[in-house]
């Protein structure tokens, strides 16, 4: 079997517009999230959209990022540089690499990906990069939720906070 090396995944935004950006020949599908305490439902997430197109491009919130989004004060609980590699590191993404903005908006507009993907907790009125991609003539797709699996969810079952 051909296993890559989840390093040979990590890009830079300008390396990966280069490689993905709108000259290419691929069929593109983007995802993004913060991946903070990787579970059951992003992985299926993830492969589910990897289905969508030849190469699946994954932007990962940095921890800046991550405390734009409000998202606790104990958030991220996994450094930055561990979340892009462990999500490297899955068989069904082909590129991942950094943002820094609240929203992966700039970074959509450059890669011009066809496909647009997020969980099904998101409306599609409310995905940055929405309109961007359907202008062009991609599609935003959805992807149903695992049921009780969320980051937050997790993350209070490890506090005792939760059941």
């Amino acid at each position: 079997m051909n296993r890559r090396d989840p390093a040979t995944k990590l890009f830079t935004q300008a390396d990966l517009i280069d490689r993905h950006g709108p000259t290419r020949t691929h069929v593109l599908a983007f995802t993004n999230g913060c991946f903070d305490v990787l579970h059951a439902g992003h992985i299926v997430c993830l492969f589910e959209a990897s289905k969508l197109g030849d190469q699946l491009v994954v932007a990962v919130n940095s921890n800046a990022s991550m405390r734009m989004l409000d998202k606790g004060p104990d958030r991220p609980i996994v450094d930055e540089a561990d979340r892009v590699h462990v999500v490297a590191a899955l068989e069904s993404v082909d590129a991942v690499c950094l943002f820094e903005e609240e929203t992966p908006l700039r970074l959509i507009e450059a890669l011009q990906p066809d496909v647009l993907v997020k969980g099904a907790d998101y409306r599609r009125e409310d995905l940055p990069g929405a309109d961007v991609v359907e202008a062009r003539g991609g599609r935003v797709v959805l992807i149903p939720l695992v049921e009780g699996q969320s980051t937050r969810d997790l993350v209070g079952r490890i506090k005792g906070e939760r059941p």
